[in-house]
């Protein structure tokens, strides 16, 4: 699955510093705007405990993880949209991923400049907002008026594209995302191929000081309170502390820092995993004593989709899939024990992968 987030947020709130957490890449990180242009791309594995239990079971050759992609961008200023700083660059690259995690600024320290020289996450929240809605404006426009001459002709997908382009521009013209509109499932792929970037699913995550990576501050309450209506979730990290973490080579040594943070894992951890779920992304499982390995589906693919991300022929030649949920093989212990308990199921095309199943495949090229 070639999908990816984008880190965005204004210059200097820690998306940098994050993003070397995330992927141990060497992004360069300094304490003046700008000093990301390129946009960092990390491959990084995600973490899933499932994958460890089902290694002590089955004992395989090698473990193969889950992977993502993360992608730093550069900081956005004000104007962008017209091109102002390194605005037509960062609106490129943001329309090239799948969700948007919003680095917002929530700690107070005089040796880090603000672009705006003053700590307000809400505030900082909205320029992005606005910069990237003015953009989505000038693209949903064109696409009306494209779609106006379109239409002339009777074309009756164009006239429900219009309607729908028409919804997107009302909602832009109210200042609001286009993400926050209400649209039926048929209308969801349609609003997708208008690209438009406040269309993509976001999560904001509070970047913080050590006293607050647990329970939050006030930044993190007003932050909370201006994305209630959004259905977006909030996390909270350090994104110091986390940097300090990757820092300790021993796994002992990491637990016993979060531990004296009051942590039962680190922030990096719980951000994987929720960017893998606002990319609406599942897992399913081989195991065998080669191999154990996790894979990636988008949620809601078919068994012969699901065999397709093994190998193409795989979906094209699927004959069936045997399936054993996860809970199942870590009660009974094995495929053998899994089948005398009658769990063991053969399912056709038209089974709906769920996420945590353990799959072999039949296929016939």
């Amino acid at each position: 699955m070639a999908l990816k987030c984008g880190i965005v947020g204004l210059p200097n709130v820690g998306k940098s510093t994050l993003f070397n957490c995330l992927s141990n890449a060497k992004a360069q990180s300094a304490n003046y705007p700008f000093c990301t242009i390129e946009p960092n791309v990390g491959t990084i594995s995600v973490p899933d405990v499932r994958l460890e239990n089902l290694e002590k079971l089955v004992n395989p050759q090698r473990v193969l993880p889950t992977t993502m992609e993360i992608v730093d961008i550069a900081g956005l200023v004000k104007g962008a949209s017209k091109g102002e700083g390194l605005g037509n660059q960062f609106l490129a690259n943001i329309r090239e991923t799948d969700a948007i995690i919003h680095v917002l600024r929530c700690f107070d320290d005089d040796n880090i400049i603000h672009v705006d020289a003053k700590i307000d996450p809400v505030a900082d929240k909205e320029i992005i907002d606005i910069e990237l809605q003015l953009k989505d404006l000038e693209t949903i426009e064109k696409k009306i008026s494209g779609l106006s001459r379109v239409i002339k002709s009777g074309d009756k997908d164009a006239v429900k594209e219009h309607a729908l382009a028409i919804k997107a521009h009302e909602a832009l013209e109210a200042g609001l995302s286009v993400r926050t509109i209400e649209l039926e499932e048929s209308e969801l792929e349609v609003m997708k191929s208008f690209q438009l970037i406040t269309a993509k699913p976001v999560m904001y995550l509070c970047n913080v000081d050590e006293a607050s990576v647990k329970n939050g501050n006030a930044y993190v309450d007003a932050v909370r309170e201006a994305v209630k209506d959004e259905e977006a979730e909030v996390l909270i990290i350090g994104a110091k502390i986390e940097a300090d973490i990757t820092e300790l080579e021993e796994y002992e040594e990491r637990q016993m820092f979060m531990e004296e943070l009051g942590l039962e894992e680190s922030g990096v951890t719980r951000l994987i995993r929720s960017a893998y779920a606002l990319l609406k992304l599942e897992t399913y499982f081989t195991a065998g004593e080669k191999e154990v390995r996790a894979w990636t589906i988008k949620k809601g693919m078919t068994a012969p989709q699901a065999a397709g991300v093994i190998h193409t022929d795989f979906e094209k030649g699927f004959i069936r899939a045997e399936v054993m949920k996860y809970n199942d093989f870590i009660e009974f212990g094995s495929e053998p024990a899994v089948k005398e308990a009658g769990k063991f199921r053969v399912e056709g095309k038209e089974y709906v992968v769920e996420d945590g199943d353990i799959m072999h495949f039949r296929f016939n090229v």
